[in-house]
Formats: structure tokens, sequence, C-alpha cells
């Protein structure tokens, strides 16, 4: 048996079921039955024009990392970039890593001459770009030890507390009002333990308190990798004993404000164990059922960074990440409870812990980008941007009744509307309201 016909025979699993959960998903959960109200400036109802509306934007949040922002070194492949990342996404994950962003105390990487750092743009170019497309930017992360500088790691708690104290508080101060999703911290079940702080019981708590104090108005978010394990040693992922499931409940009973859950999906794994780990990684049901145990949590839940790995730059290899992508998207699409989520690399070749190009080193063994190393889309770009602009797009047209409303079911999301002529821009955010007035 073929790699792919291995993988495909796992990927499959009871796909009649989660077919038609994914079909009756979408259709509940991220379509709606929108009313457009077309008022003269006097309040009147206009019967009997025709009204057209097309989306031009998702509600639903789907977006990459950002950071490799004119980090190539051509300037064709930078403009290339970001032509690539405006044409797919309504998001971006911004990297704010202190260790990064801060390399020298007190010296913080925010403007566009700001030193040359490898896959960490400085903030301002990157808000700049999001801004000017349309782009929702998210910060990861506020908080994350891994990545702590050199000069706090051997801090004591007391002290290193402090520092991060400054660190919110300026960031707050300068992108509080442009970043709406604060990632506060990350990793907590994986391979931290850098500094001190991290052994400290309560440091997500104080973490998210610190966070609320200086991001009132702010999504803050949680961020982990290990929540789709089949089974631990205190029982299996599905059930209250998701290890994640109980840290994330744990902290909001004790006052932690979490908005939303991050979970991550790496599929970080050597091709010669390809089939084990995708005995689990790739079981979709299992999968669904992870996020039903979180979604009990209350919150909302985003992906928050995707890697489907290739592994070689083969048509077959390159089609079977995409069609793996495009199945866990649907998925994550369709589920009641997820609000966004966040491909990892767009490129490959250019991954965490390896040289530009080296194919063996780091991250970049994976293949997992959504271009190959000289940007030309992959089959699993070409998937996303039809999900999203094509397969998922409505456009609507009608003539309002004597009450003067045009009715149409469509995707949630921003819609340009024309009238006589005229254009207007109306929004339909799930949850909101699904009647608007459109006054001529």
């Amino acid at each position: 048996m073929s790699r792919t016909d291995s993988i495909r025979a796992m990927l499959y699993r009871g796909r009649d079921e989660i077919e038609e959960r994914i079909e009756r998903g979408i259709e509940e959960n991220r379509k709606a039955d929108f009313t457009l109200e077309i008022t003269d400036s006097s309040g009147a109802p206009l019967k009997g024009v025709r009204v057209e509306a097309v989306q031009e934007e998702h509600d639903f949040l789907h977006g990459a990392n950002l950071f490799m922002l004119d980090q190539f070194e051509t300037p064709e492949k930078n403009q290339k970039y970001r032509e690539l990342f405006a044409d797919c996404f309504n998001a971006a994950t911004v990297p704010i890593y202190w260790n990064t962003l801060e390399p020298e105390q007190g010296k913080p990487r925010f403007g566009a001459d700001s030193p040359f750092s490898y896959r960490r743009p400085p903030i301002d170019p990157c808000l700049e770009f999001c801004e000017s497309h349309g782009i929702t930017p998210k910060a990861h992360c506020l908080n994350y030890d891994h990545f702590s500088p050199d000069w706090v790691k051997k801090e004591p708690v007391p002290e290193i507390k402090r520092l991060l104290v400054k660190r919110f508080r300026e960031l707050a101060e300068r992108y509080a009002d442009r970043i709406p999703c604060w990632e506060v911290i990350n990793e907590m079940l994986c391979w931290n333990g850098v500094t001190p702080l991290y052994e400290e019981p309560d440091v997500i708590e104080w973490s998210f308190r610190t966070a609320e104090r200086f991001f009132p108005g702010n999504e803050l978010m949680i961020n982990e990798a290990w929540a789709f394990m089949r089974k631990s040693r205190c029982g299996f992922s599905t059930n209250t004993c998701n290890p994640y499931y109980m840290l994330v409940e744990r902290s909001l009973k004790n006052g932690a404000r979490i908005d939303s859950v991050g979970v991550q999906f790496h599929m970080f794994y050597p091709e010669s164990r390809e089939e084990d780990y995708a005995a689990i990684s790739y079981d979709l049901k299992h999968h669904l059922a992870v996020l039903d145990r979180l979604a009990t949590l209350g919150k909302p839940l985003e992906i928050t960074e995707i890697t489907i790995p290739a592994y070689h730059d083969t048509p077959e290899d390159r089609d079977l990440q995409a069609e793996i992508l495009k199945y866990f998207t649907r998925a994550w699409f369709s589920h009641p409870a997820m609000e966004g989520m966040i491909y990892w690399n767009v490129p490959d070749g250019y991954a965490y812990n390896a040289k530009p190009g080296d194919m063996r080193a780091g991250e970049n063994y994976f293949r997992g980008g959504l271009t190959d190393f000289s940007l030309e889309p992959k089959p699993a770009y070409l998937v996303l941007r039809d999900l999203f602009k094509k397969e998922w797009h409505t456009e609507a047209a009608s003539e309002t009744d004597e009450n003067g409303a045009a009715v149409f079911r469509g995707f949630y999301g921003r819609y340009r509307v024309s009238v006589n002529g005229e254009i207007k821009t109306v929004v339909f955010r799930r949850g909101g309201s699904k009647k608007q007035t459109v006054i001529l």
C-alpha cells in the first residue's frame, strides 16, 4: 500500500458520519438568513428595487503567521509574499517573542528601522501591512517562557514579574487599540522551564490577571500544543481528564479571565513514524470529540498553529497535504465553538530552527508550507484560498418587497451591497443582528 493510500485509509475512517456533521455544521453555524432593509434618507422603505449583495470577507478568521514579512533575500520575494498573504488570508499572527522583540534590555524592536531578526519582523510594519489589507492581527505571545531574553533567564521570580509587567504595559500602551487578540501564555504542557517563573503554581492566573490589567478591552487567549493526544496517564483526551481541559478549567475557577482557548495542530512527526502518529492525529472523529470537550468550557476555540507535512517535493505528497488540510479545514469551519484557524508557515524552507533553504534541518524537514521555496503556491494554498473565496462565498440578488426588505441566505461576513448604482457596506457577525438597514 502506498503512503497516500495508507494515510487516506486512516483519514477517512467514519467518513459518512463525519461528512454529515460537517455539512450540517457549516449550514447551521456559518450561514444565516439575512435581511437588508432599503430606505430613502427620510426612512421610507423603497419597494421593488433591485439589490445585489456580494461577500467581500468572512466573519470566520483564517490566516497564517506573518513571520516572513520583508524577510526574504530579494525584493521580488518580499513583494510576492505580501501578495500571496493578502490574497488568501483575513488574519495574521504577529510575533512579539520577548527574546527577539527586546534582545537588548530597554531597546525594543518596534519600528521598521529596527535591527534585522530572521522570522521576527518588527511589529509596526506588520500592523501597517494588516491594516492596509483589512487583515486582523493577533499577538503571539505575551509570556512565553521558552523565548525569554538571556538577560531575564537568571533573574529571581519577583524581578521577572516586574519585567513582565513593564513589557505588558509598554505593549498595551503602544498596540492595545490595534491588536484585538493577545495570546497571554503558551505551551504550559510542553518544553518550558527556562525561567523559575514557570515553576510557580499560579503562573497562568498571574499572567492573565496582569494581562487583564493592561488589556481590559482585548480578547485574551491561552494557547497549547498537547490537546489531541489519544490517551494520557490520567485518561482519554476526549473526557474531563484531558490535561489541557483540566489546566484551563482550573485557571478559570481561580479567576483567570481567559476569553478564548487556542489549540495547536502541528503534525511534527518523522516520516518513518508517520503511520503511527497519523493513526491518532488524523482520526477526525477523535479530533472533533476533543474540540467538543474543550467547548464545554464555554469559551470560543481557535486552531492557532497548523502544520500539515508533505515531506517531499512531489505531486503526490503535495496533493495529499492539500487533501488532509481541506478535510480538517472543513471540520474546523463547521464546529460551533470555532472562531478561527491559523496556518503556520506560508513558504517551505523558511521554518523555525533551520537556515533558509536547508530542507534537512529543523521544521523545514516537514515541508509543511503552503508554497514552495520560490513562493509558488502548492495545492494546499489553493485549497484554503478557494474554500474561503469560492466554495464558501455568497452572491445574491433580489428585489425589495413592499416593506423595502430583501432577504437572502449567506455566510457571515462583510458584504458590498449595490442598490440603484449606489454602493454600501454591511457586516453580518455571528451572534449579531441578521438585519441591516441601508439608507440611500
